[in-house]
């Protein structure tokens, strides 16, 4: 069993604050992966847990240890980092054996485990090469294959697919997600990249300056946004926002103004709460909705839609990405590529309003989460 508790856990580089108050609980066996843009702070999190960083506040807690003042090599962790950091004078057995030696295991138990390692990562053949003999993937499997061989508590990957092409980091984000099934180990998993996370994570923790935004499943990330900056990170394309919305009552429908705009939102989920908080309708709001809750409306029909204009249109296999200008704004729709319009034509967008999400203007915070 291995668990991990991060309780308040922050640094500070001189005056810099890099990481800000996060806590995490993390069960034993869970892949867990932190997310977020270049210099969020995922890194040295990772960092502070094996013990190359201190801790400026906060604790690391590993299996209900205090792990703070602990030295890196008697935390029983294995770290993965993004350059492989292989020793190009040993041969690829040596590489794996390299760390069960420097612990002093028994010859036997060193040969049994490297065999078995290089057998499931699928690099037996290899055993005797030097890592310039092999690709990039291959060296890929050689890292992971030293830090498995130590049997550790717990697994720490620090963006280790980033220098791999496109085919063989989805290739091997496979192959690192069964492998870790099959030993049963507990992960972190640090990227930038937001589909290695949604498809690789049983939860996500997204950072953004060192603050923990959400922490969740990658269908309620998706799906339940805490704020703006996660319903745009988390998205390909990226959901499209449409700022200083102001919300009208008429009759039976709730609608939505912005700049000339009306939309209907008479099928939105919160829609009870909203009539119950008239004061959301004295000021501006931010409205959300992601591409795929967009259609065209048939015979340009404009009750409840947005008259935009394409600007683009990319058919990317079974999707096509159709770009409108609406007023001064560029948004995105994913169609059926037998349904998108040229690029030129005006059309008329509806809403699912089932899946808009309104965001506070100030704080970004999604209103109804």
């Amino acid at each position: 069993m291995s668990t991990l508790s991060l309780k308040g856990l922050s640094k500070k580089f001189g005056d810099k604050l890099v990481v800000d108050n996060v806590n995490l609980d993390v069960i034993d066996r869970e892949f867990v992966v932190l997310l977020g843009p270049s210099g969020c702070g995922k890194t040295t999190i990772l960092r502070m847990i094996a013990g190359l960083e201190k801790v400026t506040a906060g604790e690391v807690i590993l299996d209900g240890e205090v792990i703070n003042q602990m030295p890196p090599q008697k935390r029983d962790m294995a770290m993965v980092f993004q350059n492989y950091a292989l020793y190009a004078h040993l041969s690829v057995f040596d590489n794996l054996a390299f760390g069960l030696r420097m612990r002093k295991t028994p010859k036997d138990t060193i040969e049994k485990r490297v065999r078995e390692s290089a057998e499931m990562l699928g690099i037996g053949v290899h055993i005797e090469k030097k890592p310039r003999q092999l690709s990039g993937g291959e060296r890929q499997r050689v890292a992971l294959g030293r830090a498995i061989v130590r049997e550790p508590r717990l697994f720490l990957m620090d963006e280790p697919l980033s220098n791999l092409d496109a085919m063989l980091r989805v290739q091997t984000r496979v192959e690192i997600l069964q492998l870790c099934r099959r030993i049963g180990t507990t992960v972190l998993y640090v990227t930038h990249d937001q589909v290695e996370a949604m498809t690789m994570g049983d939860r996500i923790v997204l950072l953004r300056d060192g603050v923990c935004q959400q922490i969740d499943t990658p269908e309620g990330i998706y799906n339940l946004p805490a704020n703006q900056f996660v319903g745009k990170f988390v998205g390909s394309p990226p959901m499209n926002v449409l700022e200083d919305v102001f919300l009208s009552k008429e009759g039976d429908k709730l609608w939505a103004k912005s700049r000339g705009i009306s939309l209907d939102l008479s099928g939105y989920k919160h829609l009870t709460a909203i009539e119950q908080m008239p004061e959301l309708r004295s000021r501006s709001i931010i409205l959300g909705f992601r591409p795929d809750a967009l259609r065209f409306n048939p015979h340009g029909r404009t009750d409840g839609g947005i008259p935009a204009s394409v600007a683009l249109v990319e058919v990317i296999g079974r999707e096509a990405l159709v770009y409108c200008n609406i007023g001064q704004q560029l948004i995105c729709a994913v169609v059926d590529p037998a349904q998108a319009p040229r690029s030129g034509d005006n059309v008329v967008l509806g809403v699912d309003a089932s899946k808009v999400h309104l965001f506070e203007s100030g704080s970004g915070n999604n209103l109804f989460r």
